[in-house]
């Protein structure tokens, strides 16, 4: 069906299962490996993504809400699928009707998941949220080996796993970064001297993963990277990724402008000179940022032109260098590569103050996603 709207996504599947693959390479083989697809695949899609990953032999999949499991199991996906933090004890029943692994770290939840269990006759595996210094969720490090046993009278519960998170693997030479391994191993050790089968072990996300070798346990949780998009510059040294997503639009009007003329809200740009203007169906309600106005590049017929004016919720314009013929219907490349020009994430991203993760999870609001499929 053809796209009234004249603005999509491309996702090129074969990028994300290179990726996973190149991912993969830096670990053991006995190192399992988890796909983060939370937030609909970062803006990728969470169905295909999952589906390139595990073609490309990713053991798991990680998710942030009960919804995404029941997609991802709706979708026929059958790999196991972590909750990466505690749902709210109404929940459990559902974390047991999808067969998700719960993340689990409060006496609440625990109590809800096991009776849960228990009136579905099922085992429901869990892994323990260790917070080794992060101070967003999970069991404090010192608390975590009374916690574990404090669950010992629970019914139907299983401790399948026990993992952590860093704040600052993407920094080199951090030492909180060290610390937190250090509290990390410390209620490892605690656990085993206890008699206490810690599972799985894992703590590393994709700048561990790339970056601290001594991380990757028994799993690596790789969630940006396996988009192609980098979680530090220190990172491009250790891993060769390809970006996956590309953000496309047809030019939708033409116009001459006098010098002098005004061009979008506020009219925070005129023209130097007599100057053409394309407009582009996108805006920021698809993702494209307003902190992007007056300072952004799209790319037509292989040439950057500069963005103008502030970009409004549904359409936004840029000015056509002179000497580029433009036309209604000729294919702008607003992320991604035309030519010998190319457009990163990284880039909007520093011109909005951000983070390239902010980027791609913001394209994935109304946009059509055309998919490219892995090989």
């Amino acid at each position: 069906m053809p796209n009234p709207r004249g603005a999509w996504i491309e996702v090129d599947l074969s990028a994300v299962a290179d990726n996973v693959r190149a991912l993969k390479a830096l670990t053991a083989p006995k190192t399992l490996f988890m796909a983060v697809v939370k937030a609909d695949g970062y803006g990728h899609g969470a169905v295909e993504v999952a589906r390139a990953a595990l073609q490309a032999k990713a053991d798991r999949l990680g998710i942030a809400t009960i919804d995404e499991g029941a997609e991802l199991r709706a979708a026929g996906l059958e790999s196991p699928i972590h909750l990466l933090s505690e749902p709210p004890a109404m929940g459990a029943q559902a974390v047991v009707e999808h067969r998700l692994t719960a993340a689990l770290y409060s006496r609440d939840f625990a109590v809800a998941l096991s009776r849960a269990a228990t009136l579905t006759q099922r085992t429901v595996r869990f892994h323990l949220k260790v917070d080794s210094g992060m101070n967003r969720i999970g069991v404090k490090a010192e608390e975590a080996a009374d916690f574990v046993e404090s669950l010992r009278g629970l019914p139907g519960l299983e401790m399948e796993g026990v993992f952590t998170h860093f704040g600052t693997a993407d920094v080199p030479g951090d030492w909180e970064f060290e610390h937190q391994l250090e509290r990390f191993e410390e209620a490892i050790a605690q656990m085993r001297d206890r008699g206490m089968d810690p599972g799985i072990v894992h703590a590393a996300n994709s700048p561990a993963t790339i970056l601290h070798p001594e991380t990757h346990l028994d799993m690596v949780r790789c969630g940006i990277a396996i988009y192609g998009l980098l979680p530090s510059p220190e990172c491009a040294a250790k891993v060769e990724l390809r970006p996956a997503m590309s953000v496309k639009a047809k030019v939708s009007r033409v116009r001459r402008l006098a010098m002098g003329e005004g061009v979008s809200y506020g009219f925070t740009w005129h023209a130097p000179a007599p100057t053409t203007v394309a407009t582009l169906p996108v805006g920021y309600a698809d993702g494209y940022r307003r902190g992007l106005s007056n300072k952004a590049r799209v790319l037509i017929g292989g040439v950057a032109c500069r963005q103008v004016g502030r970009v409004c919720m549904d359409q936004f314009m840029v000015e056509v260098p002179r000497g580029l013929e433009v036309e209604a219907g000729d294919e702008a490349v607003l992320l991604g590569v035309q030519g010998s020009e190319r457009v990163t994430a990284d880039e909007q991203a520093e011109l909005c103050d951000t983070i390239n993760y902010e980027i791609a999870c913001g394209f994935g609001l109304r946009l059509e996603r055309r998919y490219m499929q892995a090989t």
